[in-house]
């Protein structure tokens, strides 16, 4: 059964890969509403999700769905200054990172950085749409599970140093932290390319690479669950609703493995994609919530990302953790 449901997608791919430029690319006819070779809604093309546009809605702007344009343009200059990781002091600490007499080290500078500049047109104050007020519901109250094993902050801490298998699914290179699904925009290559072809969308992010091939239609599910969970789409008019359960745990926008997807996209104009997606998970949240953001079309490329080739940062993590315990600190107790 598996090796059948890797061929199965490994075809795809080389389908794919050697479908004419009117399957995979956008339409050469971008009068609207723009069709697809085989009669379908075009929501092909290469786009970018980066924002400006806060996930949750600021407690500045509480109550407040949309700015003027006068305030759009203060909050955007505001942003850029507060983000710019060039002003950071070293020394001091800043952007939740700890003085250099703490240990604490910045990352990248403002050069390696592809975040948002500006909001979304509409100058909305948050992405999330739903609830009203742009803040994600409350979370569900839960009991400790006595079965689990409890871990003060500091074994917590120390236990991610004892193994590879103990890191992020990021540091392991395995999933982009903004390409979810759901994406979302971060600090950095917030691009993804859309192919269509006859029976299947595949949505191609740029962080870590991450394809997800999903079948239109009525396609038999996966048996087993996946990193980016088991999608399955259909069309509502204009619009491809893409269904998505069976996580495994390692999905950047996961609330849990129980959580379930929706994610809507609808070509609004030759340059834009309505991007919308709903989470619901009652182990995690009281209700649903509902995000909606803009893919703007952008000339790419989409550039590889190398994340496995060379990743000294993982080496460096476990190395220097292991010179510290070297050193006489006694980080796995």
């Amino acid at each position: 059964m598996l090796k059948k449901c890797f061929a199965a997608l490994f075809i795809v791919t080389i389908a794919l890969t050697l479908a004419p430029p009117s399957v995979v690319a956008q339409s050469a006819d971008r009068t609207m509403p723009m069709r697809t070779s085989d009669g379908q809604p075009d929501i092909s093309g290469i786009f970018t999700f980066r924002t400006l546009t806060p996930f949750q809605r600021p407690s500045q702007f509480a109550g407040q769905e949309n700015l003027s344009a006068e305030e759009a343009a203060a909050f955007e200059a505001s942003e850029r200054t507060r983000q710019n990781r060039d002003l950071f002091d070293p020394e001091k600490g800043s952007g939740g990172y700890a003085p250099r007499a703490e240990g604490g080290v910045l990352s990248y500078n403002e050069f390696w950085y592809e975040r948002g500049v500006e909001l979304t047109s509409d100058k909305r104050t948050a992405l999330i749409v739903d609830p009203p007020d742009g803040r994600l519901p409350p979370r569900v109250r839960r009991e400790p599970d006595p079965n689990r094993e409890q871990l003060s902050r500091e074994e917590a801490i120390a236990r991610r140093y004892e193994s590879y298998e103990n890191r992020s699914s990021g540091d392991r290179c395995l999933m982009g932290f903004n390409a979810g699904p759901p994406m979302r925009s971060s600090a950095y290559n917030n691009n993804v390319m859309i192919f269509q072809s006859p029976g299947y969308v595949t949505i191609l992010n740029e962080m870590v690479h991450n394809a997800r091939i999903i079948p239109i239609g009525d396609a038999a599910g996966l048996p087993f669950p996946q990193h980016s969970g088991v999608s399955r789409g259909h069309w509502e008019g204009e619009t491809l609703v893409i269904e998505t359960s069976q996580f495994d745990g390692w999905s950047s926008g996961l609330t849990s493995p129980n959580m379930h997807l929706v994610e809507r996209l609808t070509r609004l104009d030759p340059d834009t994609v309505a991007y919308e997606y709903t989470v619901t998970d009652p182990t995690v949240y009281t209700e649903p919530y509902t995000v909606m953001m803009p893919l703007r079309r952008t000339d790419g490329p989409l550039f590889e990302y190398a994340c496995h080739e060379g990743n000294i940062g993982l080496y460096g993590i476990l190395a220097g953790a292991r010179n510290l315990e070297l050193l006489g600190r006694e980080l796995r107790p």
